[in-house]
Protein backbone atom coordinates (compact mmCIF):
# COMPACT_ATOMS: atom_id res chain seq x y z
CA UNK A 1 0.00 0.00 0.00
CA UNK A 2 1.54 3.31 -1.34
CA UNK A 3 2.11 5.69 1.50
CA UNK A 4 1.04 8.96 1.45
CA UNK A 5 3.07 12.35 1.29
CA UNK A 6 1.56 14.68 3.80
CA UNK A 7 3.37 18.43 2.64
CA UNK A 8 3.99 20.35 5.16
CA UNK A 9 2.11 23.66 4.84
CA UNK A 10 5.06 26.74 4.21
CA UNK A 11 6.11 28.83 7.10
CA UNK A 12 7.62 31.69 5.14
CA UNK A 13 3.89 33.59 4.60
CA UNK A 14 3.61 33.85 8.13
CA UNK A 15 7.31 34.46 8.86
CA UNK A 16 7.47 37.30 5.94
CA UNK A 17 4.22 39.05 7.15
CA UNK A 18 5.59 39.04 10.56
CA UNK A 19 8.92 41.16 9.15
CA UNK A 20 6.63 43.18 7.14
CA UNK A 21 4.62 44.12 10.17
CA UNK A 22 7.95 44.88 12.22
CA UNK A 23 9.60 46.65 9.53
CA UNK A 24 6.02 49.02 9.21
CA UNK A 25 5.90 49.55 12.91
CA UNK A 26 10.36 50.29 12.56
CA UNK A 27 9.03 52.81 9.80
CA UNK A 28 6.32 54.57 11.66
CA UNK A 29 8.61 55.16 14.89
CA UNK A 30 11.00 56.36 12.84
CA UNK A 31 8.80 58.46 11.13
CA UNK A 32 7.28 59.88 14.15
CA UNK A 33 10.55 60.34 15.63
CA UNK A 34 11.76 62.42 12.76
CA UNK A 35 8.62 64.25 12.34
CA UNK A 36 8.99 65.39 16.27
CA UNK A 37 12.37 66.51 15.96
CA UNK A 38 11.17 68.82 12.92
CA UNK A 39 8.52 69.86 14.75
CA UNK A 40 10.77 70.72 17.59
CA UNK A 41 13.11 72.51 15.25
CA UNK A 42 10.26 74.84 13.84
CA UNK A 43 8.91 75.58 17.24
CA UNK A 44 12.43 76.70 18.10
CA UNK A 45 12.72 79.24 15.03
CA UNK A 46 9.39 80.47 15.02
CA UNK A 47 10.08 81.20 18.68
CA UNK A 48 12.38 83.69 17.61
CA UNK A 49 10.35 84.55 14.59
CA UNK A 50 9.91 88.32 14.58
CA UNK A 51 6.69 88.15 12.83
CA UNK A 52 5.42 86.02 15.29
CA UNK A 53 6.37 88.08 18.10
CA UNK A 54 4.37 90.79 16.57
CA UNK A 55 1.88 88.60 15.68
CA UNK A 56 1.45 87.60 19.86
CA UNK A 57 0.91 91.58 20.26
CA UNK A 58 -0.83 93.02 17.57
CA UNK A 59 -3.56 90.10 16.92
CA UNK A 60 -5.97 90.69 19.74
CA UNK A 61 -6.52 94.23 19.33
CA UNK A 62 -6.43 94.03 15.30
CA UNK A 63 -9.20 91.13 15.34
CA UNK A 64 -11.30 93.50 17.47
CA UNK A 65 -11.08 96.26 15.38
CA UNK A 66 -11.47 94.29 12.61
CA UNK A 67 -15.19 92.41 13.35
CA UNK A 68 -16.13 95.27 14.49
CA UNK A 69 -15.89 97.19 11.10
CA UNK A 70 -16.50 94.47 8.85
CA UNK A 71 -12.86 94.08 8.02
CA UNK A 72 -10.53 91.30 7.26
CA UNK A 73 -8.24 90.97 9.98
CA UNK A 74 -5.84 88.71 8.20
CA UNK A 75 -5.39 91.95 5.50
CA UNK A 76 -4.67 94.07 8.81
CA UNK A 77 -2.50 92.35 10.40
CA UNK A 78 -0.73 91.46 6.83
CA UNK A 79 -0.61 95.21 5.94
CA UNK A 80 0.72 95.80 9.77
CA UNK A 81 3.76 93.04 8.87
CA UNK A 82 4.33 94.36 5.57
CA UNK A 83 3.94 98.31 6.31
CA UNK A 84 5.85 98.15 9.94
CA UNK A 85 8.36 95.38 9.20
CA UNK A 86 7.11 93.40 11.38
CA UNK A 87 6.42 96.37 13.90
CA UNK A 88 10.58 97.05 13.84
CA UNK A 89 10.41 100.06 11.68
CA UNK A 90 11.08 103.50 13.01
CA UNK A 91 6.79 105.02 12.80
CA UNK A 92 5.61 101.44 14.01
CA UNK A 93 7.52 102.82 17.28
CA UNK A 94 6.25 104.33 20.57
CA UNK A 95 4.66 106.79 20.58
CA UNK A 96 3.42 106.74 17.20
CA UNK A 97 2.27 103.14 16.70
CA UNK A 98 1.88 104.12 12.86
CA UNK A 99 1.50 100.39 11.91
CA UNK A 100 -0.31 100.76 8.68
CA UNK A 101 2.36 103.65 6.90
CA UNK A 102 -1.14 105.87 7.08
CA UNK A 103 0.06 109.23 5.78
CA UNK A 104 -1.28 112.98 7.04
CA UNK A 105 -2.15 114.17 10.48
CA UNK A 106 -3.91 112.45 13.56
CA UNK A 107 -5.42 114.75 16.16
CA UNK A 108 -3.06 117.71 14.54
CA UNK A 109 0.14 115.24 15.34
CA UNK A 110 2.13 113.84 12.73
CA UNK A 111 6.18 112.53 12.21
CA UNK A 112 8.03 113.34 9.14
CA UNK A 113 10.48 110.36 7.62
CA UNK A 114 11.95 109.10 4.09
CA UNK A 115 9.81 106.71 2.73
CA UNK A 116 9.85 105.10 -0.78
CA UNK A 117 7.39 105.01 -3.51
CA UNK A 118 6.34 103.66 -6.79
CA UNK A 119 5.72 105.17 -9.63
CA UNK A 120 3.37 103.10 -10.99
CA UNK A 121 6.14 100.85 -13.40
CA UNK A 122 7.89 99.16 -10.65
CA UNK A 123 10.27 101.90 -10.25
CA UNK A 124 11.21 102.91 -6.55
CA UNK A 125 12.04 106.98 -5.52
CA UNK A 126 12.50 108.02 -2.05
CA UNK A 127 10.57 111.21 -0.34
CA UNK A 128 10.03 112.56 2.71
CA UNK A 129 6.59 112.20 3.81
CA UNK A 130 4.22 113.21 6.95
CA UNK A 131 2.62 110.53 8.97
CA UNK A 132 -0.21 110.26 11.80
CA UNK A 133 0.81 110.29 15.28
CA UNK A 134 -1.34 108.18 17.28
CA UNK A 135 0.08 108.04 20.82
CA UNK A 136 -1.13 104.89 21.80
CA UNK A 137 -1.58 101.32 19.53
CA UNK A 138 -6.02 101.34 19.51
CA UNK A 139 -5.56 104.68 18.25
CA UNK A 140 -3.87 103.02 15.30
CA UNK A 141 -5.70 99.90 14.96
CA UNK A 142 -8.85 102.40 15.00
CA UNK A 143 -7.31 104.69 12.45
CA UNK A 144 -6.67 102.54 10.12
CA UNK A 145 -10.14 101.16 9.78
CA UNK A 146 -11.51 104.37 10.31
CA UNK A 147 -9.33 105.01 6.95
CA UNK A 148 -11.16 102.02 4.95
CA UNK A 149 -14.39 103.11 5.58
CA UNK A 150 -13.85 105.79 2.54
CA UNK A 151 -15.88 104.55 -0.55
CA UNK A 152 -12.86 104.45 -2.01
CA UNK A 153 -11.90 101.05 -0.02
CA UNK A 154 -15.90 99.91 0.97
CA UNK A 155 -15.15 96.78 -1.91
CA UNK A 156 -12.26 95.16 1.00
CA UNK A 157 -15.32 94.67 3.91
CA UNK A 158 -16.24 91.10 4.46
CA UNK A 159 -19.94 91.88 3.38
CA UNK A 160 -18.45 93.45 -0.27
CA UNK A 161 -16.26 90.60 -1.31
CA UNK A 162 -15.97 86.57 -1.51
CA UNK A 163 -12.52 86.34 -0.03
CA UNK A 164 -9.21 88.57 1.23
CA UNK A 165 -7.92 87.93 -1.91
CA UNK A 166 -10.34 90.57 -3.33
CA UNK A 167 -9.86 92.96 -1.05
CA UNK A 168 -5.55 92.98 -1.25
CA UNK A 169 -6.55 93.36 -4.90
CA UNK A 170 -8.47 96.84 -4.09
CA UNK A 171 -5.89 97.76 -1.86
CA UNK A 172 -3.05 97.85 -4.81
CA UNK A 173 -2.66 100.77 -6.21
CA UNK A 174 -5.48 102.76 -4.17
CA UNK A 175 -3.89 102.30 -0.48
CA UNK A 176 -0.64 101.67 -2.14
CA UNK A 177 1.46 102.54 -4.94
CA UNK A 178 3.28 99.60 -5.16
CA UNK A 179 2.23 97.33 -7.82
CA UNK A 180 2.62 94.12 -6.40
CA UNK A 181 1.63 95.07 -3.01
CA UNK A 182 -1.52 92.15 -3.26
CA UNK A 183 0.83 89.85 -4.06
CA UNK A 184 2.87 90.65 -0.93
CA UNK A 185 -0.19 91.05 1.21
CA UNK A 186 -1.49 87.41 -0.14
CA UNK A 187 1.54 85.47 0.60
CA UNK A 188 2.38 87.03 4.38
CA UNK A 189 -1.40 85.85 4.69
CA UNK A 190 -1.04 82.28 3.23
CA UNK A 191 2.55 81.93 4.83
CA UNK A 192 1.63 82.62 8.52
CA UNK A 193 -2.65 80.95 8.08
CA UNK A 194 -3.98 84.20 9.26
CA UNK A 195 -6.82 83.34 7.58
CA UNK A 196 -7.73 81.75 10.92
CA UNK A 197 -8.21 85.20 12.42
CA UNK A 198 -11.18 86.15 10.17
CA UNK A 199 -13.09 84.35 12.43
CA UNK A 200 -15.15 85.62 15.38
CA UNK A 201 -13.46 85.14 18.58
Amino acid sequence: MPKKNYRRKPRFKKQNFQVSISFLILTCFIISFLTIQSQRESIKKLAGNQTILFLSTAAKPAQFVAHKNDLYTSVMLAQAILESNNGQSQLSQKPYYNFFGIKGTYNGKAIILPTNEDDGKGNLYKVDAKFRHYGTRTNGFKDYAQVLSDPLYLKTHKSRTQNFEEATQVLTGHYATDTSYNQKLNQIILTYQLTLFDYPF
